[in-house]
């Protein structure tokens, strides 16, 4: 599967059509606005400090994805990018996650939906497992996990919940 012209369609809890489709470099602006829709408790759960603006070093990070060792994913509702996720391979077989949602999509399925993508490119490329470190008050992520239908494992250090996720 070449990731990099993923495109598929899902349905949220709400019947909302939502296209899943692979990330592009021109996606900056509409990341932009995504991260504009989300509030500073949503920031602090994503990315574990708050943060509004992004060095040209990071928004490379984020933007120039080799659909390889990293692999990302937006939603669109409507045209208009609704949240995404990505994995980074840390190691063979084994990629950490990431996700987001904007806050005014938040509850309708879209983090479930996200997953079941990334996890089904993540499995086509040969990984067995996914990883996260989230904070221990996100529990609608954790809940995503958790319902997720995979093989979970929890495991509380420091602040954080790791989470491993089970692909075989």
């Amino acid at each position: 599967m070449d990731a990099r012209h993923y495109t598929a369609m899902a349905t949220l809890r709400d019947g909302s059509a939502v296209l899943v489709r692979a990330q592009r470099p021109d996606d900056r602006a509409g990341l932009e606005q995504a991260l504009g829709r989300m509030d500073d408790e949503s920031i602090q759960m994503r990315f574990f400090a708050p943060k509004r603006y992004f060095s040209d070093t990071e928004l490379s990070f984020f933007l120039d994805i080799d659909f390889v060792q990293q692999v990302a994913l937006v939603a669109e509702l409507d045209g208009v990018i609704a949240g995404g996720c990505r994995y980074i391979a840390t190691q063979p077989g084994r990629a950490e996650v990431a996700f987001a949602v904007a806050d005014d999509c938040q509850g309708r399925g879209l983090g479930r939906v996200l997953l079941e993508h990334l996890a089904g490119i993540a499995r086509a490329q040969g990984l067995q497992q996914l990883f996260a470190e989230v904070l221990p008050d996100n529990t609608p992520m954790l809940a995503v996990f958790r319902k997720s239908g995979l093989q979970t494992v929890t495991r509380h250090e420091a602040g954080v919940v790791h989470v491993t996720l089970d692909l075989t």
